[in-house]
Formats: C-alpha cells, structure tokens, sequence
C-alpha cells in the first residue's frame, strides 16, 4: 500500500473556488478522484451533504458522480470523432435525458463558455484553449454541486490560462457553481478564493497573500 493523503481533513465550501496546489507526485489528483468518488479510500469518509459516499455501493457512486459531480481533466478527453456540441451532450444522455433537452442545455453551455460559433467543430479542429472551453461546457452539464478541475491549464499558455480561470470565477458568479481546480501555478492559484497545500499528505492553508 502506498500511502498518499494521511490524516488529511478537507472541507469544501458551497460557491467557493478553491485552488490545490502542491509538489508532483503529492497526491493531488488522488485526493480528487477521492473527492469525486473514483477512488475509495483505505480509511476514512467523504461526506457529502452529511453522507458517507462510500459507504454505498458502486452503482450509487456512478449516480452520485454523475449526478452531483463535474470533471474537467488537463488533457481535456474530448472524444474524437464527435463535434463539441455532441462531447458536451454525452453527460446528459448518459443520465437517458431527452436529446433535445440535451442539445438545447449544450448550446446554452457553450455559448456561455465562448463556443457558440464552434460548437459543430470536432477536437481537431480546435486550439488547446478552445478544447478546454469544451471540457468546461461539458463538466457543467448536468448542473453539478461540485466541479473538480485537474490541473486545467497545464495545457495553455498565459493568456488562454488567463482567461479560462476568468471563465470559471465568470461562471462561478453566475451559477453559484462550487469549482475545486488543482494547479501548479501561483498565477492561477492567485486568482482563486482560497488555496490549500498538499505536504506530505497533509492539507495546509496556503496565505493569500504570499501567492503571486
């Protein structure tokens, strides 16, 4: 068994935009897949609204996930053969919603995220700022409590990084939507509510104003 969150207390605030950051190979995107109820802890809880999500079995955990959680990878696992419109319809259609009730909550996503004119366009044929946008779009679309972003512009230049967590926190706003985004970079981790460190499999308060 390899050890790699101990003793480790988080507590998500609903509407926040909190940032984790921390060393490579620290256990950042486990504590997110813990988090998002794709890895089962050895011990320990993950409550949710006062529930134990593991405490269930593995066809709550798909529910629940699919329900309640959004997931925004770094290399965005857009699939290749589909237009951006249909990548950002898959999360509704996997939950058997109407096709057009999909289609029309896709285009809404989409237009919000930037995408409106790119939406019949497959990953091809879009820039890496652009597919990020997609992945966005398409971590919201079943309207999720919690949206959990694995490093999200490890991908981008600054300028796409920048405006991709302007996105967010625009979103954010607009929704209420609570986002925990994983980073390397203090630029990005600057613009967030609040930012944890991971050491040692411990969750630390990082000062906001240390980060740059």
């Amino acid at each position: 068994i390899i050890h790699v969150l101990s003793e480790t207390y988080l507590k998500v605030f609903s509407g926040e935009v909190l940032g984790i950051v921390g060393a490579s190979g620290v256990g950042k995107s486990t504590l997110l897949h813990v988090l998002g109820g794709l890895d089962k802890p050895v011990k320990g809880q993950v409550l949710f609204k006062e529930e134990n999500i593991y405490k269930q079995g593995n066809s709550f955990l798909e529910k629940f996930r699919n329900i309640h959680i959004g997931f925004v990878f770094q290399f965005f696992n857009l699939l290749p053969d589909f237009t951006a419109i249909e990548n950002t319809m898959f999360p509704a259609l996997i939950q058997n919603k109407k096709v057009s009730i999909a289609k029309e909550r896709a285009e809404y996503l989409l237009s919000e995220v930037g995408m409106k004119d790119r939406m019949n366009h497959k990953p091809g044929e879009l820039s890496g700022g652009e597919s990020q946008r997609v992945a966005l779009a398409r971590g919201l679309m079943n309207q999720p409590d919690l949206l959990l972003a694995d490093e999200p512009t490890g991908n981008l230049d600054a300028y796409a990084s920048d405006q991709l967590i302007e996105l967010i926190r625009r979103l954010n706003k607009e929704f209420n939507q609570t986002f925990v985004l994983v980073t390397h970079s203090q630029r990005v981790a600057g613009q967030l509510d609040r930012v944890l460190e991971l050491i040692d499999g411990n969750v630390n308060s990082v000062n906001q104003s240390l980060v740059i």
